[in-house]
């Protein structure tokens, strides 16, 4: 028998295309002898799609997994049938016109950002009592959060860069007061980012009060919470992580831009193609340097309770040669311009094998926390 996995993907979220991108991978890659996927695409509004509505969203690649006659039911949705023969709240699954429920063995949430990285959809899958690949409720609220993510990381003794954040509430409040913060404790040049996303979405470099003030508006339109970075002149290098109680770390690797005078790696370059920047495995460092970076990856993933996956990035200054924790992504992109995919290959394990034990960690999890007691009698 097959495992079944539900794919979701798209979601209410800045990071929306790069979603579909990923969950094009997963749906290629994965390995069709051992699982049955069934897709399940959210909108921008939010809203779940059927199975065969979701299929039109996916490449023609991503299509051609499934054979003419797939057993997706054309006409069903997707949903949660409350039933008290199910441990959790509910159970996710399809049901066709008949009201025949198929429900899934474990969820692949290919989401990323806002409503699917954050843990809120995880809650979901918690509450329904599904596996379900990647971390969990906190360490994905955690690890989206970009000011909690730096203080774990801080109480945890790993390196980070000078930040200041605010709410756009106070900056709607006082302009001049946030801007004062930032000119006495962070200074120009900076970058300005949403607290909560990730792809670069919202990003800006400010480099006097006026574009300060510019990137402020444009990162306060994808979230209520605003974080203000230093700029450094520094080498950006990823680590991807993969595991629950003992993670192991990939070769580092390192998006080398070749036009200088791009100030930093922008959405567009990151997806766009525009053949700007090349990711390159292993990260040309010393031996050293990057079993440096692999023991801090792992003690940022171990930091925010991580499990299933993610990704680290880091800084390496320039003038110092200080090796710096950025951020942890938990759902990285799976693109095929993506780093996540690229190192683990670089590290001998191709996307297939990747899959297959991301899927066998959702299990594992699972069946661990199932171990938990839930009443106070015996």
């Amino acid at each position: 028998m097959k495992t079944t996995v539900g794919v979701i993907f798209g979601g209410r979220s800045g990071e929306h295309e790069i979603s579909i991108r990923s969950a094009n991978t997963v749906i290629e890659q994965i390995d069709k002898e051992k699982y049955r996927v069934i897709p399940i695409a959210i909108t921008n509004e939010g809203n779940w799609l059927n199975p065969s509505e979701s299929l039109e969203l996916l490449s023609e690649a991503a299509r051609q997994q499934f054979p003419p006659e797939n057993d997706i039911f054309p006409d069903g949705s997707v949903g949660m049938l409350g039933d008290t023969r199910y441990k959790g709240l509910a159970s996710i699954g399809n049901a066709d016109e008949g009201n025949r429920f198929t429900a899934m063995d474990v969820i692949f949430p290919v989401l990323h950002g806002t409503f699917g990285e954050d843990g809120t959809i995880q809650g979901i899958f918690e509450m329904a009592d599904i596996p379900y690949v990647g971390c969990g409720v906190l360490s994905s609220a955690c690890g989206m959060d970009k000011v909690v993510m730096k203080t774990l990381f801080k109480e945890a003794g790993l390196p980070i860069c000078k930040h200041v954040w605010f709410l756009r509430s106070e900056w709607e409040r006082g302009n001049d007061a946030v801007i004062r913060q930032v000119e006495s404790k962070i200074g120009y040049p900076c970058f300005i980012k949403p607290a909560n996303l990730g792809s670069s979405v919202g990003v800006s470099r400010a480099v006097d009060a006026e574009t300060l003030k510019k990137s402020i508006d444009h990162a306060a339109e994808f979230d209520r919470k605003i974080i203000v970075e230093e700029a450094l002149q520094a080498r950006e290098i990823e680590c991807a992580v993969i595991g629950n109680d003992e993670p192991q770390a990939s070769q580092p690797g390192e998006y080398l831009i070749r036009d200088k005078n791009k100030a930093f790696l922008d959405y567009t370059e990151k997806y766009a193609g525009t053949g700007n920047n090349e990711f390159v495995v292993p990260a040309p460092v010393s031996q050293e340097l990057s079993n440096k970076i692999k023991d801090l990856a792992i003690r940022a993933f171990k930091a925010v309770d991580g499990s299933g996956l993610g990704r680290i990035d880091f800084f390496l200054r320039n003038d110092t040669g200080t090796l710096l924790v950025s951020e942890i992504n938990t759902m990285p992109g799976l693109t095929d311009a993506s780093g996540f995919p690229k190192m683990w290959a670089g590290s001998g394990m191709d996307l297939p094998q990747v899959l297959d034990l991301l899927v066998k960690l959702a299990f594992e999890r699972h069946d661990d926390i199932a171990r938990n007691k839930t009443t106070l009698g015996e």
